[in-house]
């Protein structure tokens, strides 16, 4: 005899006591029966998908990074020449 098996529908409905109500896992499970390791696999297969998330959040980071670092150089290079623009200007004429 092999474990029991739970409709989609039951599934959807334990997760939602969870996801939606605000439930936690070891009440719903302790409830309904299932083991909370269970139910921790169910919420986890209907929960979006972070990794993809994570990774454009990553790559949108390291854009601005980029960007940032490009944008620092031209400043100072800016800096840099209004500088000696100021050292040029500052001398008393000869």
């Amino acid at each position: 005899m092999g474990a029991p098996r739970f409709t989609p529908e039951f599934k959807e409905e334990a997760v939602k006591q969870v996801t939606e109500r605000g439930y936690s896992v070891a009440e719903v499970s302790a409830r309904i029966g299932v083991s909370a390791h269970s139910l921790y696999k169910w919420v986890k297969a209907v929960s979006p998908d972070t990794s993809e998330q994570q990774s454009k959040e990553l790559f949108e980071a390291k854009s601005e990074i980029l960007r940032l670092r490009a944008q620092m150089r031209r400043l100072e290079e800016e800096r840099d020449l209004l500088k000696k623009a100021a050292r040029y200007f500052a001398k008393e004429p000869e």
